[in-house]
């Protein structure tokens, strides 16, 4: 009888464990949702100007510490590969090309001195 009543237990204490993972699964779903609701997918085609973000094990300036520049560029899209992967190629003076992963793009927008306005 005692067996009987611990099996019963251990029986219920699994049901109640896939209950619980029941439950968190359909947690993450709806994170999973809400999430990717706001997530807007940064897509660039050839010949697009984007600023490629400099990483912190890149070549930030020393003297300038926290103040440098996030931010490189401009670049141009030379190619665009599968897996959100792009070729770019550099607007200044050296032209460099490189590989890079659209996760570290960002469409490039001028900044004041560089807006040119028309005389009317």
């Amino acid at each position: 009888m005692y067996w009987e009543l611990m099996m019963n237990e251990l029986v219920d204490l699994d049901e109640e464990r896939l209950r619980a993972l029941e439950m968190i699964k359909r947690q993450k779903e709806r994170v999973s949702r809400a999430y990717n609701k706001k997530v807007k997918g940064k897509v660039f085609v050839n010949n697009d100007v984007v600023w490629k973000v400099i990483l912190p094990i890149d070549r930030k300036n020393q003297a300038l510490g926290k103040w440098s520049p996030h931010w490189d560029g401009p670049f141009r899209i030379l190619k665009v590969f599968s897996n959100n992967a792009y070729e770019i190629k550099e607007l200044a003076e050296d032209r460099r090309i490189l590989k890079v992963n659209g996760k570290y793009l960002k469409r490039y927008k001028p900044v004041m001195p560089e807006v040119k306005i028309a005389k009317m």
